[in-house]
This record gives structure tokens, sequence and C-alpha cells, in this order.
């Protein structure tokens, strides 16, 4: 691999640019794609794999030609994990550094700050795994490569009665969080509606780590399920606590705990815990295993689901713009709107009305210190 004397990198002024950095060189002045995430802060794990993913996805560009002949910059902004950061982020990157499309962010909530800038601005918006149904809803620039909650937690709470056979189920949501509340609903509406019951439904505020009083409260309800659709911080902190407590029941979660700190701070307490996500990097897919082998040469591990979604956002931007024959935000806008097959790592990707993708969520259970992989459940 040969890095190039013109790889230039500024994160102390919060951002980075990366040209071409392997193989031949494409010429002209860089395409840039802005890329706002949780680099630093309480979610950092989620930014640092959407980053290499991102970073994976600009380098094969660049080695196969660039975008339109044009080498492919990524411009990044840390959001810090900070309500209003994303927003700030936005403003930045569309009228400081004339980004063309912008990539980010993974929380809904921080998607959904700078959804409405990029919507106002004409500029593409692309966002890797923000789940929330109100995302895409901001207008017609906004695209997700991910599925959305109503599936999402129709999936979750389905396997939870068929698969796992529980009855009586408990709720423990960030009430800070858009993608926890949306998602806690549709997993409520459909167990109960499969015959199950909601036996608690307890709150806390993002950044919380002490939830022994809703765990206490969850005991006293008998439920043998806890659905706690957050972020892997709560939810390895939370799996110690209530076992601590003497709760057995199975920990349910979406596609917040996926990051490689969860085990790390949950321990033996999250052994038998089932999840849904985006992505395993067990896939037998040809260019799954072509973006595992690369990445993994890179990073020493496995990609997460949101590297490889990250991956996807960033290529589907450019071969929008191969089909569009053209960078224009408008141009790409329509191109990604009339995407119907984009071969991605993550499985084939099509948008449809509501520029929201159909993809398959993968179930993942916490077996032997380990998160394996146990099936792939399609709309």
């Amino acid at each position: 691999m040969v890095f190039l004397s013109r790889f230039r990198l500024v994160c102390g002024l919060g951002l980075c640019l990366l040209p071409a950095v392997r193989g031949q060189t494409p010429a002209g002045e860089p395409v840039k794609i802005g890329f706002f995430m949780s680099i630093s802060g309480r979610d950092a794990s989620f930014g640092e794999a959407a980053l290499r993913g991102a970073r994976l996805a600009v380098d094969d560009l660049n080695a196969a030609g660039g975008i339109l002949g044009r080498p492919a910059a990524l411009v990044v902004e840390d959001n810090r994990s900070l309500p209003g950061e994303s927003a700030t982020a936005v403003k930045k990157l569309i009228g400081r550094d004339k980004v063309v499309a912008l990539v980010g962010e993974c929380a809904s909530s921080r998607t959904l700050e700078a959804a409405p800038l990029a919507q106002a601005a004409g500029v593409p918006l692309v966002t890797p795994a923000s789940t929330n149904p109100k995302v895409t809803a901001v207008g017609d620039c906004v695209f997700r490569v991910c599925f959305a909650d109503p599936f999402q937690g129709a999936v979750l709470a389905t396997y939870a009665w068929k698969n796992l056979g529980r009855r009586r189920a408990a709720l423990l949501v960030d009430s800070t969080a858009s993608y926890s509340v949306g998602l806690a609903e549709v997993f409520s509406r459909t167990f109960t509606g499969l015959g199950g019951e909601i036996v608690a439904s307890q709150k806390y505020g993002g950044g919380d780590k002490d939830f022994r009083a809703q765990l206490t409260a969850i005991r006293a309800a008998g439920a043998d399920a806890i659905f706690l659709p957050g972020y892997y911080v709560e939810a390895g902190l939370a799996a110690r606590q209530a076992r601590e407590l003497g709760l057995t029941a199975t920990l349910l979660g979406g596609d917040g705990f996926e990051a490689p700190q969860l085990l790390e701070i949950g321990g033996e307490a999250l052994e038998g815990a089932v999840y849904s996500t985006h992505y395993s990097a067990e896939s037998a897919d040809p260019l799954s295993r072509g973006f595992v082998e690369a990445y993994t040469r890179r990073h020493g591990s496995a990609p997460v689901g949101l590297a490889a979604l990250t991956y996807d956002a960033v290529r589907l931007i450019a071969d929008a713009a191969r089909r569009a024959g053209s960078v224009e935000p408008g141009a790409l806008k329509g191109a990604l709107a009339a995407t119907r097959d984009f071969p991605g790592v993550t499985g084939r990707t099509g948008f449809d009305e509501n520029r929201d993708a159909q993809k398959a969520a993968a179930i993942i259970a916490v077996r032997g210190g380990r998160c394996v992989f146990v099936e792939s459940v399609r709309p």
C-alpha cells in the first residue's frame, strides 16, 4: 500500500481531508463528501467504526479512479456525542467546505438535528444507521441505507415471542433519544399484538449510569425479558446491575448494542442477551467477504455493522454520481432516489418512495462471551 505525500489530516480543527491514498491518483479538484459522527464522547465507538468504513470506501474509490475521474475526499466533523453539535457540524460542512453530499449520523436524534439543514440547502444526506422513521420524513434530500425501527422493533418482538418463548416483557427506555422511544413503541405494539404483556415501562436519561431503581421495579413486575432500546454503554451497565439485583430476564436490544465495548462493559452479565443489527461479518456473500478481509487487514479485527453500512453509504454516493454524470447536489439527489439494486457489502440496496432501504436484520446472541450470528430475517 502506497501513501501519497498529498495526504493531509487536520484533526485538531475537527477537520480531516482524505484525498486519494493508494493506487493511481485521480486528477482535478477533490469531490468532497461531508462526514459527521460521534468520534469522541459517550458514543465514540460508533463514530470510530463508521469513520473506518468511510475511509476504506474513499481509499477503494480512489484506487479505482475516484468519482468521475476526480479524487474523493472525506471532510470529517466530530459532534462529540453532544446535542446540538451535529447541526453545527453540518452548517460548517455545507457552508464552509461546500460538500456535495453528507454521511451521518448513527443516532437518530443527532441525524434529526442535521437533516433539516441538509434539506434546506438541497444537499443529499445519507445516514448509515439512523432507524427512527422521522429521519427520512424530513424531506426528499434524506436517505438511509439501513432498515427502519418499525421493521427492527417488530423483528425483536416476534423473535422474543416465537423463538425465545418470552411472554412478560419490561421496557427500559432512554426518554431523551428518538431512537430509543420509537423502537420501544414498535416493540410494545408488536409484542402485545402477539399476545404478550408489557409488565413495566421504565425511563432513564441519556448518560445515566445507575439503573437500579428502574430495574428493581422491573424485578417486582416479574418480567421474563427486558427490552433496552439504547446504546452499548447503558446496555452493559444495565446488564451488570440487573444481574446484581438477581434479575434473570433475557436482555433484548437493537442495533445500538453493537460495539466491541458492549462486552467489555457488561461482561458475563450479558450472556444470553439477544439483539438485532444490520450486518454480520460472518456473511458468505463475496462482496462482504472482500470487505471483511480488507478491513481486518487494516484494523486487525472484523468490522461491525456500522462500518459496513458507512462503507456502503459512501460508495452509494459515488455510484449515484456515476449514474448522474455529475456531482452537483441536485443531480446526486435524483440519482440516489432512483437507486434500486446497488450491490453493497450489506446486501442489495434500493430506496422505496420514502427513501428507506429494505434490508434484512441480523439476529445476534451473546454466547460464551462472544457475539454470535444466529439468523437473518428479511422484511
